[in-house]
C-alpha cells in the first residue's frame, strides 16, 4: 500500500503518528510525509528564511529514519489558508502519493494550520481523481482512500475511536522526532516544555486506554464514498467498551 501522512508543520507527523508511520514502513508499505508549511516562524532567534531552511533539512532527516518520501508544500508557517492555490498543491500531493490510506490533523485542533490542513485533506482528497482538475501529475485511479484524523496535543478535544499499538517502534518515533533539533528551544520558549513532552506521556496515556504499553490514537473520517468495512492500520485496537 501507499500511505500518506499530512502534517501542517515539520515535526507534526512524527509527534502524533510517527509510530504508526514506522509500523507501515516496517511492514513494507510505501510511506509519504507531506508537510504543508515550511516552519519559517519556528524560532526565537533566527530569521524566517534561515529557520525554514533548517526545518526542511530536519524534516528530510526525520522522514529518512523510516525511508519515507518527503513532499514539501512550502507555505508560510501560521498563514495556511484554504485557497485555490492551496487546494491545488494538496491535490498534487495526493496524486504524487496515490495513497490507499491518509492521515491528517483533527479539524478542530489548537493551531489554525493544523485545522485548515486537516479540513483541506478531508474535503479535497476525492478531487485527486477528477480529470478536469489539472495539476502536474495525472489524476489517481484508485478508490477514495481511508482518511484518519491524528490525535491532538495532550489529547485535548479529541475522543479516539481507533488505537495503534506503537510499543515496538516507540524508540523509532523518538529518533524521528529528535531529528527536529531546532524545535526543542522553540517549544520551551512558546509553551514552556521541550518537544519530547509530546512523546512518552501521551503514548502511555493512549496505551492505557487501548490496553497496551504505548499507543497512538485516531478517528476515521466518515463520509459517503469511503468504505470502512476494514481498517488498514497496523497493530490497531478498536475502542474498548
Amino acid at each position: 500500500m501507499n500511505v500518506l501522512f499530512v502534517g501542517a508543520h515539520p515535526d507534526d507527523i512524527e509527534a502524533w503518528a510517527g509510530g504508526t508511520a514506522a509500523l507501515y514502513a516496517l511492514n513494507g508499505h510505501k510511506v509519504f510525509f507531506c508537510v504543508a508549511t515550511n516552519g519559517n516562524v519556528g524560532s526565537s532567534t533566527l530569521p524566517p528564511h534561515e529557520i525554514a531552511a533548517i526545518r526542511r533539512i530536519e524534516a528530510q532527516c526525520g522522514a529518512d529514519v523510516i525511508g519515507a518520501e518527503l513532499i514539501w508544500l512550502d507555505f508560510d508557517d501560521e498563514f495556511l489558508f484554504d485557497t485555490r492555490e492551496t487546494r491545488l498543491a494538496f491535490i498534487e500531493a495526493f496524486r504524487r502519493a496515490d495513497p490507499d490510506v491518509v492521515f491528517c490533523h483533527w479539524r478542530q485542533d489548537y493551531n489554525p494550520d493544523h485545522s485548515i490542513s486537516g479540513m483541506i485533506v478531508d474535503e479535497c482528497i476525492h478531487m485527486a481523481g477528477i480529470p478536469n482538475i489539472q495539476t502536474a501529475s495525472p489524476p489517481t485511479t484508485k478508490k477514495i482512500p481511508h482518511v484518519y484524523f491524528m490525535d491532538t496535543p495532550a489529547g485535548i478535544g479529541f475522543e479516539p475511536e481507533i488505537y495503534v499499538d506503537i510499543t515496538e517502534v516507540f524508540e523509532t518515533k523518538v529518533k524521528m522526532l529528535k531529528a527536529h533539533k531546532s524545535q526543542d528551544g522553540w517549544m520551551k520558549d512558546i509553551f514552556g516544555y521541550e518537544l519530547e513532552a509530546f512523546l512518552e506521556v501521551p503514548a502511555k496515556f493512549r496505551g492505557l486506554q487501548a490496553g497496551c504499553p504505548m499507543a497512538e490514537a485516531f478517528r476515521p473520517s466518515y463520509r459517503w464514498g469511503r468504505t470502512f468495512l476494514e481498517h488498514r492500520l497496523p497493530n490497531y485496537h478498536p475502542l474498548k467498551k
